[in-house]
């Protein structure tokens, strides 16, 4: 295994709750509470979880779109080195940016209706010093065809374009700057389910061609299944489980993530699913329950659950779990059911 691309440790983001006309700091939202995992070249992790528990806020941090709480970002530059983003200073961070680029989730939305396509993709090389509008144009040129889309497109605006092609083209800018590492923020939910295929077999395909590293956002698990190799599910601001795609499908060792996967359609008229459904709410996360997070809602739970905080340890290789009964707990997955 070579060395990873992204290494996250202990990573934290925690936002002031401010109150009375002073504005005093009377508490904090733990948006993202000790989470660490890594991800290496020519590879796809997903962090999946319900809406609200950090997984958007987990990735802007990692691109210093927000500044963390606490914890290390350590990413692997082109020339072999590695540094701590999140440490980093404004004008240390800007040479980075270039090697770290994010789709966004709404392909209306992330491209300025005033510009041409040839301008909202060239404008990255633009910034960082391409000033040749021949060269630019060319190698406009070069990225449409990259994602499947004529060069003739160069001088039409956005709005003429379907919601695929729009995010074909910001897929296109993400790549004019020859970036190592891809955070992709549910980049197909806003996609009819056939362009979503099209799409993820996209991504698929210059991730073989290109060596990209993805962190995939994202809540539909049978998108998450088909794209990643390894899988990590969040819950409250932390990673409760994370394992190889496969492993955590067949066999889950968190009921949380148990939960999520029950709610995955089978493609069998003959396997009637059996849906869990989780009794109560969501966690509020500036006011966890004491223990473990999850015990709430969990019908495994213990005395044990309520007190003792459980840590994110290995079971297996490659398949770490926060659970203090995942060694006790036999968990239907995906394909057993199936």
């Amino acid at each position: 295994m070579t060395d990873p691309v992204l290494e996250v440790r202990g990573l934290r983001k925690h936002f002031p709750i401010r109150r009375g006309v002073l504005g005093r700091v009377a508490g904090h939202v733990r948006a993202v509470d000790d989470v660490s995992f890594s991800i290496n070249a020519g590879e796809t992790l997903s962090l999946v979880g319900e809406s609200g528990c950090g997984k958007t806020t987990t990735s802007r941090c990692i691109l210093r779109a927000i500044t963390p709480t606490g914890g290390e970002i350590h990413f692997r530059t082109q020339d072999g080195g590695t540094v701590d983003v999140a440490a980093l200073g404004p004008k240390q961070l800007r040479p980075l940016r270039r090697q770290m680029q994010m789709i966004f989730q709404d392909p209306f939305s992330s491209l300025n209706p005033r510009m041409t396509i040839s301008e909202i993709i060239g404008e990255p090389l633009l910034v960082n010093g391409v000033s040749d509008t021949k060269e630019r144009n060319r190698r406009v040129a070069e990225l449409l065809e990259l994602v499947q889309l004529p060069a003739a497109y160069l001088n039409r605006f956005p709005h003429a374009f379907s919601g695929g092609q729009r995010q074909r083209i910001g897929i296109a800018r993400a790549l004019a700057l020859h970036p190592s590492l891809i955070v992709a923020d549910e980049p197909v939910s806003a996609l009819d389910v056939s362009v979503q295929a099209q799409i993820v077999n996209l991504m698929l395909d210059l991730q073989d061609r290109l060596g990209l590293a993805y962190l995939f956002v994202a809540h539909d698990l049978s998108v998450v299944k088909h794209v990643s190799h390894r899988v990590a599910v969040m819950y409250v601001g932390r990673i409760v489980e994370i394992a190889p795609t496969h492993s955590l499908f067949s066999r889950p060792r968190h009921p949380y993530t148990e939960a999520l996967l029950s709610a995955v359609p089978v493609p069998d008229p003959r396997h009637r699913a059996k849906r869990i459904v989780l009794e109560g709410d969501v966690a509020d996360p500036s006011n966890p329950p004491s223990g473990c997070h999850f015990h709430p809602r969990c019908r495994f739970a213990t005395d044990r659950c309520r007190t003792e905080v459980p840590v994110l340890r290995e079971i297996a290789p490659g398949h770490s779990v926060r659970c203090l009964l995942a060694e006790e707990l036999g968990l239907q997955g995906v394909e057993a059911a199936a």
